[in-house]
């Protein structure tokens, strides 16, 4: 099966909603086999990104979810932040910021103009819902059309989130360096779950299964998290349930 048209059975309707504790969770209703996927945020959620001297702003991360088939081939995106989405950083000053997700963005496989494969403002992502990064925990509704088996795939990623290892002032071309001052810092971390809609299970967990390229050159996996600090706090855990 193609990818478009496995994209059209798995993504034909898909619906979001930010969920803070003072919403009602029935103000999304559910339909028998709809998959809530729901990312409950962890401690290091909100980070302090530098604004002026001795200011700074509570952040909080950039992600992507995404589908693939079980061979990772892309499926489709689910979501995707808008500053990722269509290069709504301010005052980015030509920065692209390639290190901010770019497992998903090399999955997706799509080039832009200035070679890169981040969506840009002219150009930006059309699968897919894209919105402003909530402030606390979020769900998404997915209708999937048919029974299928395939990888989901959820990225997060902070700016300047520095540490003993991946540090402001690591040198560019080393392993640890991250796009300098306004860089990630620790690189994006990617979870993954296999869903299988065929079986009985109505309940998964997305699993942490490594980093991504820190410089964003590359859409490799990395395994050895043992240099990952906060980071792995920015989440608690993304969960999905079958409705």
């Amino acid at each position: 099966r193609s990818r478009n048209a496995m994209r059209k059975l798995l993504l034909i309707s898909v619906l979001l909603s930010a969920m803070v504790s003072s919403c009602s969770k029935d103000e999304i209703e559910f339909q028998n086999n709809d998959l809530k996927i729901k990312i409950i945020a962890g401690d290091n959620w909100l980070h302090d990104f530098p604004l002026f001297i001795g200011i700074n702003k509570k952040n909080p991360p950039q992600f992507a979810v995404w589908l693939t088939d079980l061979d990772t081939n892309y499926v489709g995106t689910i979501f995707c932040t808008h500053k990722i989405a269509r290069e709504g950083w301010i005052a980015n000053k030509g920065n692209r910021r390639k290190e901010a997700l770019p497992f998903w963005c090399h999955n997706r496989g799509v080039v832009y103009s200035d070679g890169l494969y981040l969506p840009t403002k002219s150009n930006p992502l059309v699968d897919g819902l894209t919105g402003a990064t909530p402030t606390g925990d979020y769900f998404i509704k997915v209708s999937p059309t048919q029974n299928s088996t395939y990888l989901i795939f959820a990225e997060f990623n902070h700016s300047v989130d520095f540490n003993s290892y991946y540090k402001e002032n690591s040198s560019q071309g080393s392993f640890y360096y991250s796009g300098g001052s306004e860089g990630s810092g620790q690189p994006a971390l990617v979870y993954c779950a296999r869903i299988d809609l065929n079986s009985a299970q109505d309940y998964w967990e997305l699993q942490l299964i490594g980093h991504s390229s820190p410089d964003g050159s590359n859409g490799n996996l990395y395994a050895n998290l043992n240099e990952i600090s906060s980071a792995k706090n920015i989440i608690s855990k993304v969960i999905i349930e079958r409705k």
